[in-house]
């Protein structure tokens, strides 16, 4: 005989779904969870010998001084879903997940229940972006909040405007687990993948045979999903996902996912088209149109950087240039909106460089950044030290001005595509050794023997300054008599910004003239003649092979590939 039950006063659905997630906890630990702020929770964790823990926003709470045996990793398992080929389990209708970490022989020695919460007014900041219609990408750090926002952006396509919307849902993040998805996604549908590998599958399937207005994915992570991620573009459905990385940068130097925003190719410039580009000849560019329109940095969970524009966006990243974006904060029910700040457009093909840009080679104000690629970091540490010069090392070549690397790694694509983001100049050496990194330095900072550094300053200076005139108005620009030694600095400098030099009188009064590239000898005519040449064979020689051994060079046989570049 059954006793009648008296049905409870029915809790919040906030409430009843932390409850249930708690009760899957051997007792001792629910009595713990429950002291806890609940608002503030992430998730515990249960690893086989060690005492269990809760996470929390900004800090790790012991729950226990007990270590976590088998028995209650098992009773946990017992009581939620089946676990699946990804290792993960969910509770029934709710949307926490119950990760499973497992020893070599396939046991699980360790279990992380994570809260999962459906929060409505959390993508307020980006309300404007969801109602455009366009295709919408959020990426973010893990636990920053990018599958609650999704969930939420489910709710208000299939709620408040009304659209057929379809969830991807792989490892019922999105929807919860079970049969019936969790009412945090409103009104919207969801196909649950059977495994993790069939995601780029289920989403083809969903456009092809359920007829949605918007589809939403979680983690898209292989090529096959990001080309089905395209493919679903392309037919006129509004794409909403996730994906791995923080930033755009991130996203650009992943060869399986750069395709989301464009992919890139390496194209090589014609000499003219260089000039005005003011990059060397083989570039990295975007390929295509990108698949999402608009994509989302999540710095945080009340914080997020916008791209309106992603192949703009992607386009200044690849040329260097200020990546800009716009800021968006969220307090309570206040949305701050800080404009993008101005970028600097990359200069058009055919354009002209636009005045106050600074040519290529000349110093950066604060330390040069120096990167050493199959190179001693030790070595080149220890030579730094010995000269006069302001530089730091830093690991990534990305991240350099300058790069020294061996003649043997010179041309390697990774290394190039590292310095073309960055505009650092890469420069080869012969072998790995001290003598070989010093001379490399002294003729990068122009540290000449013998000569004052103010002359040298001076020199490159006035250099700079002509470079720039040139660029920009197309004009020849002779420039003071200077020492033939610092002529060679001088010319190195121009011939690094795809312009032309000649040496110009006898000494003392010896000097560089400038002028475009493929202006031709004929520009200067009065200039050759004006003077009588008497060293010319000798000087003409120096300033000519700028960049070689004695300019801080290594020299290369013909039909090798350049081993400095910008």
């Amino acid at each position: 005989m059954k006793h009648p039950v008296t049905e409870p006063s029915r809790p919040t659905p906030h409430e009843d779904d932390f409850a249930l997630l708690v009760g899957v906890l051997p007792a001792p630990l629910q009595t713990a969870v429950r002291q806890l702020p609940e608002a503030e929770l992430l998730e515990v964790v249960m690893d086989l010998g060690r005492p269990p823990e809760a996470r929390l926003v900004g800090r790790v709470a012991r729950l226990s001084d007990v270590p976590v045996e088998a028995e209650s990793l098992q009773a946990v398992l017992s009581r939620v879903g089946e676990l699946g080929g990804d290792n993960r389990a969910g509770i029934e209708r709710t949307l926490h997940r119950v990760s499973a970490i497992r020893n070599r022989q396939g046991r699980v020695v360790g279990l992380t229940l994570r809260v999962g919460r459906a929060i409505h007014g959390t993508i307020d900041m980006l309300r404007d972006l969801v109602d455009s219609g366009k295709n919408l990408l959020l990426l973010g750090r893990p636990g920053v909040g990018k599958t609650t926002k999704l969930r939420e952006v489910a709710r208000v396509l299939a709620d408040a405007l009304g659209k057929r919307v379809m969830v991807v849902d792989t490892s019922n993040e999105i929807g919860g687990d079970g049969d019936i998805p969790h009412r945090g996604i409103g009104g919207a549908r969801r196909m649950q993948v059977s495994r993790p590998d069939r995601q780029h599958d289920v989403m083809i399937e969903a456009v092809e045979n359920h007829m949605p207005e918007a589809i939403i994915v979680d983690e898209i992570g292989t090529s096959a999903e990001a080309a089905a991620a395209r493919t679903i573009a392309e037919r006129g459905v509004q794409l909403v996902a996730t994906a791995h990385g923080n930033t755009l940068e991130n996203l650009v130097l992943n060869p399986t996912l750069s395709d989301l925003v464009g992919g890139l190719q390496t194209v090589t410039l014609s000499d003219e088209e260089a000039r005005r580009r003011r990059t060397q000849k083989t570039v990295t560019e975007r390929r295509g149109t990108p698949t999402f329109d608009i994509v989302v940095e999540m710095v945080g969970r009340e914080e997020v950087r916008v791209h309106r524009d992603t192949g703009a966006a992607v386009d200044r990243l690849l040329t260097g240039a200020e990546v800009g974006g716009e800021r968006r904060t969220q307090q309570g029910d206040t949305v701050r909106v800080e404009a993008a700040p101005e970028v600097v457009v990359a200069t058009p093909p055919g354009g002209h460089v636009p005045r106050g840009t600074p040519a290529l080679g000349a110093p950066r104000p604060g330390p040069t950044r120096i990167a050493a690629h199959a190179v001693s970091r030790e070595l080149l540490e220890r030579v730094l030290r010995d000269l006069p010069v302001e530089a730091v090392v830093v690991g990534r070549p990305e991240n350099a001005e300058l790069v020294l690397t061996l003649r043997s790694r010179a041309n390697s694509p990774r290394l190039r595509r590292a310095a073309e983001r960055g505009g650092a100049r890469v420069v080869a050496l012969k072998r790995n050794s001290s003598t070989e990194i010093r001379r490399a330095l002294r003729t990068e900072f122009h540290l000449l023997e013998g000569v004052d550094p103010n002359d040298v300053r001076d020199a490159v200076a006035e250099v700079e300054a002509a470079i720039q005139r040139v660029l920009t108005d197309g004009d020849s620009i002779p420039l003071s008599p200077r020492p033939s030694r610092i002529r060679k600095v001088q010319h190195t400098l121009v011939v690094r910004n795809h312009l032309e030099a000649v040496s110009v009188g006898s000494e003392p009064l010896r000097h560089l003239v400038i002028y475009p590239m493929g202006a031709g000898m004929a520009e200067v005519p009065d200039l050759l003649h004006a003077q009588p040449d008497e060293e010319a064979p000798d000087d003409e020689h120096d300033d000519d092979d700028a960049g070689l051994d004695d300019d801080g060079e290594v020299p290369h046989e013909a039909g090798e590939p350049p081993l400095s570049f910008t």
